[in-house]
């Protein structure tokens, strides 16, 4: 892990599914990130970050919540 909480993974740079949307795009990075809870507690998560393949800003997804698109 790189000291600013971005993770090394094999799958940066690569096309990409996020199951929970169907969105595609490419994986920018994986974050550890701190997330409230709604009674306020905190808890860490890591998070993917996609470009959608059709352009737009970039958006968080569980890291769980990625596939590949295509070889590698």
């Amino acid at each position: 892990m790189k000291g600013d909480g971005h993770q090394q993974h094999p799958l940066i740079g690569r096309l990409v599914r996020d199951i929970a949307s169907g969105t595609e795009g490419r994986l920018m990075a994986v974050l550890i990130e701190e997330v409230p809870t709604y009674t306020g507690a905190v808890r860490t998560s890591r998070l993917a970050y996609l470009r959608p393949a059709a352009g737009g800003v970039e958006f968080p997804t569980h890291l769980e919540n990625i596939e590949p698109l295509g070889p590698a």
